[in-house]
Order: C-alpha cells, then structure tokens, then sequence
C-alpha cells in the first residue's frame, strides 16, 4: 500500500474513534398511545387526556417543555415547563385536564413536545369526542287509572344510548302530592346500549305530575335528566269487583239472617275478602262477620251474616270489605230489604221466647179456673 494511502485510512479512523456512537435524534421518539376519561366528553365535561411518547433511539434525548393547545377542547392545567432527558428505550407519560367548551363534534387539541438545542418539537393532534346525548327514561309499567289514595306499582326504564358506559345511575321521584316507595333507586353502571329497570310504589294524595330525575355520572361529571308522568285519577277497569247475588233474608228468633253468594266480576284478585252487615243493622252471632279470602277473577263465595234490626227499619246494607294486591282498601255494599221478611220474635234475657210465657200464662189462668171451678162444685 502507498504511504499516502495509509495516512488517509488512519485519519479516517480517527475521526470514526472520534465521533462514537449515532446520537438520538427527534425523529427517534413517537407518540405511542393516548387515552381520554371519559372516552367521551359531554359539553362543559371535565376530562383526563393522558399521552404516552417513547424513545426507539440508543441515546437519550433532551426534552425542553410538553405543552397541550387547541380550541373546542381546551387544557385546564399547566404545561410541562422542564422536561429533561428521555432515555433510549423509555417511555414516558403526560396528563392533561381538559374541557369541552365547544359543540358536539370531534376536536384535536395538539400535543406539543419542545426538543432542547433547537431540534424543533414533535406536534400529535389527538381527536377528543364531545357527544350530548343524554341517559333515556320511559315508564313501562303503570296502572290504567290512578286513585287518591290507592297504592300503585310504576316501573321505570333507564336506558344508555351514548357511546360511553355511564356510572352511578339512580332514579329520584321529586314533586308533591305523592309518597313515593323507595325515595330513591340505584341502578349502577351502564353499558353502552344498556338499560336497567326501577320500581316505585306511589300513592298519590292529588292529580299531579311526578318527576322522575335520572342522575349518572360521565367520568367525575354529574348529569341529569327528567321523565314527568302525570297523575290523573279515574276509573281502573282491571281492579277487583265483587258482587253480591242469591240473597236470601231468613227470620229467625230474635234476628235476622242473610244468606247469598260473592262473585267477582272484576279481571284482578279481591283479598281478605270480609262480608259484613252494616248500620243501622246491629251484628250478632253467630255470624257477625263472614270471612271468604281471596276471590280469584270470576270466582263465586257464599256467605251468612246474622244481625238484629230495630222495628221499622225496611233494609240494611250488606257490606264486603276487601284488598287489592297492594293492600289497598275497598269496600262495596248491597243494601237488602227486611221489610218483607215476617218479623223475628224477640227473646227474653234468659232465653225463653216471649210466645212461650203467654202460653205459660194462658195455662196457669186455665189451671187456676179450673181449680177454682171445683172448689165451688164441692
């Protein structure tokens, strides 16, 4: 080899011996994931958007500042003012408050990472999705009339259109005029296309409108939204009907008794059924009350009632007392005639008919004429 072939290769060397190893460079570190909690954004929501970079180079690379900007979504923290090196080979992560101050929409706030030396930056926009569709309510189960005072069942359906699970789902009856059983029911969490199912036991006192407010939580954001049901009162074609027929009233010593049938013509149960003679008759025994029980839609029950009635009274109520399924009270009365019937013979306190000491009495007068007769005879 020439010497002047020998002096170029050894500077040549030199200055690979010189410069070492490749350095890292801007082009080396990537965004590699990003995450948004909620995953979407209601507006006015308050969000966490974190961001995840990594250095794929050998050598560490100095970073200046990381920085978020943009508009419809907007960072509420600070900006990362002194970052320092990233290692080869690490990862690092940044968070950020942000909130959705625009419309719905998908938004891309920038991430901004500032290289030291002059390097320039690495820009990411990130789409961030802000979506106002609120949590959904119907009722699907109500009576077909409301009563004042009368207990009824009214199931509520929540259900979660949006494109995030909801957390922390209840159901809140609010207004006046009603009592509400629960106060208040607790759904939970909601997955997309979710739903869940609530029921209250409401008795109202008035007509009104019942409010039932859905609250959820979208990520650390509270929400609401309302499902008015108006309260009307009327006539429910389902609820129990008990009749009474075949009545027969039967004079007997001292009282009266009634004797027929129960039929319930209604399409729901009447139970604790009681059958009962009302004022101004006055209830004796043996039957003072007549207890049937549960009557069954289309069901029939015979019964007995026994009373005394004062001298002039031409009829007495018949009265059944009765439950709906909500424990709910009614009452029904067929008023029956007695004027008819022969009256009763009133007993005495010891229990001997009045008919029986006329009797004695006629035969105690005979006894004694005829006594009276022979002793003038003789």
């Amino acid at each position: 080899m020439r010497p002047r072939n020998l002096v170029i290769l050894a500077l040549l060397c030199a200055v690979v011996a010189l410069a070492g190893p490749a350095s890292a460079g801007p082009a080396d570190v990537t965004v590699t994931s990003f995450s948004l909690d909620p995953p979407v954004l209601m507006k006015g929501d308050t969000g966490t958007l974190t961001v995840s970079i990594a250095n794929h180079g050998a050598t560490p690379v100095a970073v200046r500042s990381a920085r978020l900007y943009g508009s419809g979504v907007v960072p509420l923290s600070e900006p990362y003012p002194s970052v320092g090196e990233i290692g080869a080979g690490i990862n690092r992560t940044f968070t950020f408050t942000v909130r959705a101050d625009g419309g719905e929409g998908t938004f891309y706030p920038t991430f901004v990472l500032d290289f030291r030396d002059g390097a320039g930056s690495l820009r990411y926009p990130i789409p961030v999705r802000v979506e106002d569709t609120p949590l959904s309510a119907s009722v699907i189960g109500k009576p077909d009339a409301f009563s004042e005072g009368r207990t009824a069942d009214i199931t509520v359906r929540v259900g979660n259109p949006r494109p995030n699970a909801a957390s922390g789902v209840q159901v809140i009856p609010q207004g006046s005029g009603f009592t509400a059983t629960p106060t208040g029911a607790f759904i939970g969490a909601l997955p997309t296309d979710g739903s869940g199912t609530v029921t209250f036991n409401l008795t109202p006192t008035a007509e009104t409108d019942v409010t039932f407010q859905v609250v959820w939580h979208n990520g650390i954001n509270t929400h609401t939204s309302d499902l008015v049901l108006p309260i009307t009162f009327g006539e429910d074609k389902r609820q129990a009907d008990p009749v009474i027929t075949n009545i027969e009233v039967i004079p007997e010593a001292g009282r009266y008794r009634i004797v027929g049938d129960v039929m319930n013509v209604g399409l729901e149960s009447a139970r604790s059924v009681l059958v009962t003679p009302g004022a101004p008759a006055t209830p004796t025994d043996p039957f003072r009350v007549y207890v049937i029980g549960t009557l069954d839609s289309d069901d029939v029950s015979s019964f007995e009632v026994t009373f005394k009635a004062d001298a002039g009274v031409t009829e007495v109520p018949v009265v059944i007392e009765y439950r709906d399924d909500n424990g709910n009270r009614y009452t029904a009365t067929r008023m029956v005639e007695v004027g008819g019937a022969a009256m009763p013979i009133e007993e005495q306190d010891g229990g001997i008919p009045i008919v029986g000491v006329i009797v004695a009495v006629v035969l105690a007068l005979g006894i004694a004429g005829a006594i009276y007769y022979s002793w003038r005879r003789t």
